[in-house]
């Protein structure tokens, strides 16, 4: 069975953040990207716009009773793989998590739903 997950005010109706797959012990998340609370793309930099994904994860991890701690994988969809967006993302990343973070993937998307976007990400969880 699968139980929806969204943080309250998701800005996103008829989307699920996230699903629990009851039974399996597994929490899959869509895509999040760095958005405001009302879903406009955070423009103001690049560092503020993964801050912001990485705020909106933390909120769906939250709303399923877990943290970045139960985070087993993490993917990235980036619109280039250059040096400054790496660097940040990585940085920004770092943050959330110790050196000891869950295994990442990195693809770089042609293009993300909206222009203005520098990254996507979804992360697999374990459901203790």
């Amino acid at each position: 069975m699968l139980t929806a997950v969204n943080p309250p005010g998701s800005a996103w109706p008829g989307v699920s953040q996230g699903v629990i797959l009851k039974g399996s012990g597994v929490f899959v998340s869509t895509g999040h990207v760095g958005a405001s609370a009302d879903g406009e793309i955070v423009v103001s930099s690049p560092e503020d716009q993964i801050v912001a994904l990485f705020e909106n994860l933390k909120a769906t991890l939250t709303a399923a009773d877990l943290d970045f701690a139960n985070v087993a994988r993490m993917t990235c969809y980036v619109n280039s793989f250059d040096d400054a967006t790496m660097a940040t993302l990585r940085s920004v990343r770092a943050r959330y998590w110790n050196q000891e973070c869950p295994p990442s993937s990195v693809i770089v998307q042609a293009v993300l739903y909206d222009p203005r976007l520098l990254v996507e990400a979804e992360v697999l969880a374990v459901v203790p």
